[in-house]
């Protein structure tokens, strides 16, 4: 069972489906191809632009490529100056846009575009990412300015006296309890964009549609949670149930762990009802001021789809807050 959670923690979020990818996904890519690939990151922006700074794509030697750095304006190019570096061995840095010697390629925006590529980045460093993903803790990529990487202790991303550092955050991760289409329509939405995630409930009915959705599901005992499931400072806990006395245990689990969001479906009168059984449990004031309800950024909402993306975008607007950089 501890195998099967951690699997599905973390399987979501290394999809390579052709739609967006992070930084671990490209990482991933490099370190997992049979193929030899030059790693493109954005190490400068002036203006406005289609990505941020420490944005990476990778570029293999087939032509194939993982990830994008603009809406689609450079990206041939890169490919080309990608096999070029790959033949010479040695990191590029280049200009696109303002101040660009490549006059044919513009970018929409106006702005410039500064990118360093690396071939073959070190697999042994890639490894070590790898682990560091594994494991949920950040760090951060140093580009170095002969082009060698190094993993380094988390720190913003930007220049640094000792070369270009890419901060690696992983992402948000969704832990979700509940019964009926609340439950699954929500789990839906956080798998439809590739969001590491885990719905359990205790009913198969839930089980069986967000399953066949794609969705990473288990089996909840009523009162019961699986002992191995981590909750970290970057998971948000999400509740759905009618039958509120089935929310006690799973909340003083939330509240005993760093999660930066926990709520729970339900009108006020409910989370009401819900904060007394608490306190009568022994919860402390402190703990239940982070339990949040209603839930949602779109008030009173009833119908399901609209619920799970009006939760969906709050609990995204809180991580940017509780990102490990912001405090």
């Amino acid at each position: 069972m501890h195998d099967q959670l951690d699997t599905a923690l973390l399987s979501s979020s290394r999809r390579s489906d052709g739609g967006h990818h992070t930084a671990y996904d490209v990482l991933s890519a490099v370190l997992h191809a049979d193929e030899p690939a030059a790693l493109a990151v954005i190490t400068g922006i002036e203006g406005s632009a289609y990505r941020r700074p420490g944005t990476m794509m990778a570029l293999f030697a087939s032509g194939r490529r993982v990830g994008t750095l603009s809406s689609g304006c450079i990206e041939g190019d890169l490919a080309l100056q990608a096999q070029e570096v790959l033949a010479e061995g040695r990191p590029r840095a280049i200009r696109y846009g303002v101040g660009s010697p490549y006059m044919d390629i513009q970018l929409p925006c106006g702005g410039g575009l500064d990118i360093t590529l690396i071939p073959r980045p070190t697999t042994s460093i890639l490894v070590e990412i790898e682990s560091f993903y594994a494991r949920r803790e950040p760090c951060s990529l140093l580009l170095e300015a002969g082009g060698d990487l190094t993993v380094v202790p988390l720190g913003p991303t930007g220049w640094t006296k000792c070369g270009y550092r890419v901060a690696l955050i992983p992402d948000v991760r969704f832990v979700i309890f509940g019964i009926g289409p609340e439950a699954a329509f929500f789990a839906q939405v956080v798998n439809s964009l590739n969001y590491p995630h885990l719905l359990l409930s205790p009913e198969e009915e839930t089980i069986r549609v967000a399953s066949a959705a794609g969705c990473a599901t288990a089996s909840l005992c009523r009162g019961v949670l699986p002992p191995h499931l981590e909750i970290d400072a970057r998971t948000a806990v999400v509740l759905f149930f009618h039958d509120h006395s089935l929310e006690p245990p799973i909340l003083t689990r939330a509240l005993a762990s760093p999660a930066f969001y926990i709520g729970a479906q339900g009108s006020r009168k409910a989370r009401d009802r819900r904060l007394e059984t608490m306190r009568r449990g022994g919860a402390l004031e402190d703990n239940l001021s982070r339990l949040r309800g209603p839930v949602g950024l779109v008030p009173s909402v009833r119908e399901p789809r609209v619920l799970a993306v009006s939760i969906f975008a709050e609990i995204l607007a809180l991580a940017e807050g509780h990102s490990p950089l912001s405090s």
